[in-house]
């Protein structure tokens, strides 16, 4: 068992190293917190399922040199291990991923310096992922530093693979028999397989909602008519029920005014007849 590797160079530059790439999670963190909410508010719908990050293990960094043949020395973990700080976001659907990705290099204090799109390129292995590696500034109290992070955005399905695979060549130190990596490597086809299914059934979903939405649009819009054109006859109505009242009120009183001049027409003849016999 390898014994645990201690940088040789002053503790104090390791310790601000780390300060910085924490620092940096924090940073990168709270801005992919920040489009989270966002897309809820305007959407209505959130992206990212969760958020993950680490810094990498000094023996991870140590090794990771060796591998790559340079001198184990802090400026060379800085320039060279570009994945100390990262960041993991898993998605529902590979849409998702590239949504992100495009709203994380929009981003203006974000520099996205290299990116590796496994999921269109897998790797031999199997393994789909997304990779960005962006530096961000990290103000301290006597100069600003910028900061590698790597982001690695994948979906739920992707993640479970990774998962699990990294677990089975751990377990194996990275020598897995051949018919292993075989059933890794299907394995990951079927996920791919999955990941589509799963977005194509989403995209059906959107497209039934939004018919709903419109047809239900319209239903508002007839029944508004309708109510307009119940209530135009129902003036209508009400108006001509007004005139043949209108009407029949004056028929009546024409009637009376009728009956009143013949009243008055029978008195006057009466009082003439009266006079002309009491002259007689």
């Amino acid at each position: 068992m390898e014994t645990p590797y201690t940088f040789k160079e002053d503790v104090d530059s390791w310790k601000t190293v780390i300060l910085l790439y924490n620092s940096a999670l924090k940073e990168v963190g709270t801005k992919l917190e920040i489009l989270n909410d966002e897309f809820q508010h305007v959407h209505q719908y959130n992206p990212i399922e969760n958020i993950k990050s680490r810094i990498k293990t000094p023996e991870s960094i140590v090794k990771k040199l060796k591998r790559y043949g340079y001198d184990v020395t802090i400026d060379n973990m800085v320039n060279y291990v570009n994945d100390i700080a990262g960041i993991r976001l898993v998605c529902s659907f590979t849409s998702d991923i590239y949504r992100l990705a495009e709203m994380i290099g929009k981003q203006n204090d974000l520099t996205v310096i290299s990116i590796k799109d496994y999921i269109k390129h897998p790797k031999e292995s199997g393994y789909k992922s997304y990779h960005m590696i962006v530096t961000v500034p990290i103000f301290l109290s006597d100069r600003v530093v910028d900061t590698k992070v790597e982001i690695q955005i994948r979906t739920m399905a992707m993640d479970f693979w990774a998962s699990l695979e990294h677990k089975i060549y751990y377990k194996f130190e990275g020598n897995a028999p051949e018919y292993i990596s075989r059933d890794l490597r299907e394995c990951s086809g079927i996920v791919s397989m999955l990941d589509a299914k799963m977005l194509q059934l989403n995209n059906a979903i959107l497209e039934a909602k939004a018919k709903q939405e419109e047809l239900s649009r319209k239903d508002r819009i007839d029944s508004k008519m309708n109510g307009n054109e119940i209530n135009d006859n129902r003036e209508n109505n009400n108006q001509i029920n007004g005139n043949q009242i209108d009407n029949k009120i004056e028929e009546k009183e024409v009637r009376l005014a009728g009956k009143k001049l013949e009243t008055a027409n029978k008195t006057r003849k009466k009082a003439g007849f009266e006079a002309s016999v009491g002259t007689a």
